[in-house]
C-alpha cells in the first residue's frame, strides 16, 4: 500500500479546488439559464451565483487578484439583494396586505 503524506492536499490546493467548484457552479447556472431550465425570476439562479462567487472569492485567498475580488464581491452583494427581493415577492404573493385582501373579495 502506498503512503501519501497528508500535506499533499495542502490548503493552497484545497482553496484552488473550491475555486474550480465555483467555476463549475457558474457554468451550470448560466447553462440552465440559457437552456430555460432555470429562470432568473426565481431565487435559485441567484443562490447559485452567490455560492459560485463565494467559492471563487475563497480561492482568491491563495492567489489574490484585486479586480477578480471586486467582481466576486459585486456578485455576492447583487445576488444577496436579488435573493432577498425575490423571496419578499414570493412571501407578498402568499400573504397579500390586508388592503388587497379586502379589495379582492
Amino acid at each position: 500500500m502506498a503512503y501519501y503524506p497528508i500535506d499533499i492536499l495542502d490548503l493552497n490546493t484545497l482553496f484552488r479546488a473550491i475555486g474550480v467548484i465555483g467555476f463549475l457552479i457558474y457554468v451550470a447556472g448560466f447553462y440552465g439559464l440559457c437552456t430555460g431550465r432555470l429562470n432568473s425570476a426565481s431565487p435559485l439562479y441567484f443562490v447559485m451565483v452567490l455560492l459560485a462567487s463565494t467559492c471563487v472569492m475563497a480561492s482568491l485567498w491563495v492567489d489574490f487578484n484585486l479586480s477578480a475580488a471586486m467582481i466576486q464581491g459585486f456578485y455576492i452583494v447583487m445576488s444577496l439583494g436579488a435573493i432577498f427581493k425575490r423571496w419578499r415577492q414570493v412571501g407578498h404573493l402568499r400573504n397579500p396586505p390586508a388592503e388587497e385582501q379586502i379589495h379582492s373579495a
